[in-house]
């Protein structure tokens, strides 16, 4: 069996100063990346920086044999994920692969939460991404090679008490993601997303309760599989923690399709609406543009 190898690729993980960063960006710097470990060093709400985070993990990499270079800048500025784009060009010539890891929490119930405690984490998470992918796309697009990876979490995509905040910034990760998959795929530029579940310095009293192990390794490969060369996947979210590994996925249920002759009664909606929430037979749009055709499609049928 070959060995997946990252040699001569140069990636970005942010958020890289310890639990699921820095086993990424460990993992990819033993198969042979370069990489740009990228670490705030605050606490776990996003207040405070130091670089020992980041420095311990270059450290951990160099002493190894490996490759990297340490970036303290946050990610929640266009100026901070600039300057991880160019720490990697500057150092290694070019970038290859992004992991958006750094993450913060401040959750609150959805009454009690203030402004303030949505804009840091939408800073951090949503915005964070956007400021550090951009600039690294723009240099995938002109090497017409890419990997992107997005840390979201299943309370986006499901829900979680308390997180109003932190869900609303994670699934917003999922739109980036499902749009760039679209955007760079002329330039085979792949961007999948990852719902992590693991013990970390931000998830220890919540994961404290599960009586499985939940060590942030069991997620690694998953990730260093899809900033791999193999990987021809796209557009994708998958599920993973505890050494479990699923594919979650947005579908189109086939639906009810009003009779013609205009907008149907609300009484005809509602005698319908299990037929519209049936998942017996449903379809995965890859864009907008197939989620159109099945509406137009289904709408022909009726005649």
């Amino acid at each position: 069996m070959s060995e997946v190898r990252f040699d001569d690729r140069v990636a970005i993980v942010t958020g890289a100063g310890g639990g699921l960063g820095r086993t990424y960006a460990l993992m990819l710097a033993s198969r042979g990346a370069a990489v740009v470990v990228n670490d705030l060093g605050g606490a776990s709400d996003g207040t405070g920086g130091s670089s020992s985070m980041a420095d311990a993990v270059v450290k951990e990499i160099t002493d190894a044999g490996g490759k990297a270079v340490s970036n303290y800048d946050s990610v929640a500025t266009p100026e901070g994920g600039e300057n991880i784009t160019k720490t990697a060009v500057d150092n290694f010539g070019r970038v290859d692969i992004v992991v958006n890891n750094a993450g913060i929490l401040r959750d609150k119930t959805f009454a009690k939460l203030e402004p303030q405690n949505l804009e840091a984490v939408l800073d951090v998470h949503l915005k964070g991404a956007f400021f550090v992918t951009q600039p690294a796309f723009r240099q995938m697009k002109e090497n017409n090679y890419g990997r992107i990876v997005f840390a979201a979490s299943g309370a986006g995509v499901f829900g979680n008490f308390g997180q109003t905040n932190y869900g609303a910034a994670k699934m917003g990760l999922v739109g980036l993601s499902n749009v760039l998959s679209i955007e760079g795929a002329k330039n085979n530029i792949k961007s999948n997303v990852i719902t992590p579940v693991a013990k970390t310095r931000l998830t220890e009293e919540l994961m404290a309760q599960f009586p499985i192990d939940l060590s942030p390794e069991y997620v690694t490969p998953l990730v260093a599989y899809l900033c791999s060369e193999e990987c021809e996947l796209t557009h994708e979210i998958f599920d993973v923690g505890a050494g479990h590994y699923a594919r979650i996925f947005i579908g189109l249920t086939e639906g009810w399709t009003a009779p013609a002759g205009g907008p149907p009664s609300l009484e005809q909606l509602r005698d319908n609406f299990e037929t519209v929430r049936d998942t017996a037979s449903y379809d995965i749009p890859s864009s907008i543009a197939g989620e159109t055709k099945s509406m137009i499609e289904a709408v022909q049928k009726r005649g």
